[in-house]
């Protein structure tokens, strides 16, 4: 057959080296027409007596990487069924057999990285040549989209390494360097780039023995008597219940790993590959790993695409960009952009300021320096980056400006307008508001076409997501600038139009309230905190709305109700707010005290006054009850966000909620937990919850009417 992905040579001693070069990606991944071409390789070089081995490598920096995303992805939609998922995996599974069966020795040459199914090809080879190079490492990744290696690697990892080394990367998705992959026992040899194809070819020359061990007559593991050894025995009754913790059910491939390992050494290999291919299916078969690619993987992975920018304008590459206020927000959003190589004024009302918030970045990269992420030279360019200044004439030739000052409306025009003054008629503004209306705050602009909001989310040097609001006169050409802008600093953004709280800050604000609510109702507030971390939040919401203080909900309501009086509807905390800052005097950390008490260590804990403060009520709800009000809250309301046109599409308001405020990535995302429980399930879960608990979780006309037309957002 025709190879387009491989290429095969013979040469004059009968060694075959196979340099694996996808000719549609950048990057060598597992696809069907990958296998098809592979499988062929092997049955040539199985089958030809002239052959005597072979060496597979790659045409590209990389080795391989796993399994097409793309391909997964159509499969999803199309809707995928165990059975579906078993002849997925089965094909790859039966090459890489086929390649270890033969009868003739393969070795691996690793000339980049190899991850997941390219990971699972070099074990499957019976000898490993790793290049002598930091980003040539090894890992089998998959239980962070929610899989498991589908290929062999659940099997051959722990024969090579042993049981307790191989749980310990299959549950983490841990990647090695080359000198840790040969002190594990992963690779044989480490050796020069320039070695890499020589060391190979004396392996093979070497006549080697093209059986595994685990083929030969009498072979076991010595973990093969599974609970009748008291080490394994052991091993696995903590290994189980530690990843449950972890993931507090949420995640089923960790728990899935543990059984196909535990099953699958105790067993012959072939039968153990069995194992090995339903607990695979089972799992791809699963929403949650549809729910953590989708989003996570395909969907990020276009946002960053820029698949929003609008066509037909030609792309900006910024050179120079100013900052108004050099306090937390305006100092990481100066770090991120002198990092991509743009040169940045950071303005403030004192040089002293300007200067602390330049020091922010010289932290930063001090840390990076230590952990041998950056150089001391790759530093220093980028320190000499960043102008702090007090003279708002330093930003006569900038081509965007930033403004992150405090977040009130009066000041944020003061700025607007003095920066207006002096840049170019044809500079795109752009504010860091979290919550106040973008058209509003465009009334201080006198080019409002111009205006745009850019909400970054602290810290922003880790935080990936950009907020890009449109106001109502933002025209297409600045949207398409400031797209640009968030694709040059490599962040994430998703699109969203102007309202108040815009999508993320609205929506988030939710989980807050209603912990809150709980806590009025007299739920205890370790069971509030830990229900939300059990339904896969980071924190909790008291302990969340402790960080940004009480009084930053508060200043937005109050903000919202002097705007629109009696239009506006007061979130159901309002009572517990007031009474935490006017009657205890509690405002959060910042404060020193809020629904947690604060020690001089940094360690906390719950307030032990709150269960004075807010009675505890004689009947407890139960754990899942709480867990569903918290997820189902923020999930309705972006089903308003939606409804309303503040959202665009529902691939954005999954990618807001996970990047933007870490909503549990098993779900794939406010919009697609409603699509993973039914939208009309979901509709008539809040249909009871309403009349439990209040009008806030009522569904609308509109959403009624969607699940009575489809159960699926994304279809």
């Amino acid at each position: 057959m025709d190879m387009k992905h491989i290429r095969i040579e013979i040469e004059a001693d009968g060694i075959a080296v196979l340099t694996l070069d996808n000719a549609d990606e950048s990057m060598n991944l597992v696809s069907p027409a990958f296998i098809e071409e592979f499988s062929a390789a092997v049955e040539k070089i199985a089958t030809d007596d002239a052959i005597k081995g072979a060496i597979v490598t790659s045409g590209k920096p990389a080795f391989m990487a796993g399994a097409d995303l793309k391909f997964l992805g159509a499969a999803f939609d199309k809707g995928m069924t165990i059975k579906d998922a078993l002849a997925f995996r089965q094909a790859p599974s039966d090459m890489h057999r086929r390649m270890e069966t033969c009868g003739k020795p393969f070795v691996a040459a690793i000339n980049g990285l190899a991850l997941g199914g390219g990971c699972e090809l070099v074990l499957a080879c019976h000898h490993r040549v790793i290049v002598d190079d930091p980003k040539a490492t090894l890992g089998l990744p998959e239980v962070n989209v929610g899989l498991l290696p589908g290929s062999g690697g659940t099997q051959r990892l722990p024969r090579m390494i042993g049981v307790e080394r191989a749980l310990s990367m299959l549950t983490t998705g841990e990647i090695v360097s080359p000198a840790e992959a040969l002190a594990r026992g992963i690779v044989d040899q480490v050796v020069s780039r320039e070695a890499l194809l020589d060391a190979a070819r004396a392996w093979l020359r070497g006549n080697p023995d093209p059986v595994r061990a685990w083929d030969k007559k009498g072979y076991a593991p010595p973990e093969s008597f599974g609970l009748l050894d008291t080490k394994m025995a052991t091993m696995f009754t903590m290994a189980g219940p530690g990843v449950s913790a972890k993931t507090w059910h949420n995640y089923p491939a960790p728990i899935a790993i543990v059984a196909t390992v535990f099953e699958g050494v105790q067993l012959p290999f072939d039968s153990a590959l069995k194992i090995e291919g339903k607990h695979f299916a089972r799992l791809l078969a699963d929403p949650v790993s549809r729910n953590i690619i989708r989003t996570t993987f395909l969907n990020k992975g276009k946002a960053d695409r820029l698949a929003s920018r609008p066509e037909g304008f030609d792309k900006t590459t910024f050179r120079k960009v100013g900052i108004l206020g050099a306090g937390m927000m305006g100092a990481g959003i100066a770090f991120v952009s002198a990092a991509a190589g743009i040169d940045v004024v950071l303005i403030d009302s004192s040089l002293e300021f300007a200067e602390k918030g330049k020091a922010y970045s010289a932290g930063v990269l001090k840390r990076e320096i230590e952990r041998k992420r950056r150089s001391q030279e790759a530093a220093d360019t980028i320190l000499s980056r960043i102008h702090p200044s007090v003279d708002y004439a330093d930003l006569a030739d900038v081509d965007l400006v930033i403004e992150a000052v405090f977040e009130d409306t009066a000041v944020k025009a003061d700025v607007t307008k003095r920066a207006a003054a002096v840049i170019p008629k044809t500079t795109p503004f752009a504010s860091n508001t979290s919550t106040l209306p973008i058209s509003g705050l465009a009334e201080a602009f006198e080019r409002p076409d111009d205006f745009i909001g850019l909400h970054f989310f602290s810290p922003v040097d880790r935080m990936q997501l950009v907020e890009v609001i449109v106001g109502k006169k933002t025209s297409d050409a600045t949207l398409a600038k400031a797209l640009d802008f968030v694709g040059q600093i490599r962040k994430t953004p998703i699109v969203v139009r102007d309202s108040r709280g815009f999508y993320t800050s609205r929506v988030f604000q939710t989980f807050i309230h209603e912990g809150m609510a709980l806590l009025q109702e007299g739920v205890k507030p370790a069971i509030i905190e830990n229900a939300a971390k059990q339904a896969g939040m980071p924190v909790g919401p008291l302990a969340v709305t402790d960080e940004v203080t009480i009084e930053l909900p508060m200043k937005i309501v109050r903000q919202a109700q002097a705007e629109m009086g009696t239009a506006y509807t007061p979130p159901v905390s309002l009572e517990v707010m007031r009474r935490m800052l006017d009657e205890f005097k509690r405002p959060g950390r910042k404060g020193g005290a809020g629904f947690y008490e604060y020690a001089a260590d940094g360690k906390k804990h719950l307030w032990k006054g709150l269960s004075d403060a807010f009675p505890i009520a004689k009947e407890q709800p139960a754990l899942d009850e709480v867990k569903k009000r918290m997820l189902y809250i923020q999930a309705l309301e972006t089903a308003r966000c939606l409804e309303e046109g503040v959202l665009l599409n529902p691939v954005d308001g999954d990618l807001g909620s996970v990047l933007g405020w870490s909503f549990p990535t098993y779900t794939g995302g406010t919009l697609s937990l409603i699509d993973t429980v039914g939208l009309k399930a979901f509709v008539a879960e809040c249909e009871s919850l309403a009349q439990r608990h209040g009008e806030r979780f009522a569904p609308s006309s509109w959403l009624r009417e969607k699940a009575a037309e489809s159960d699926s957002f994304y279809n």
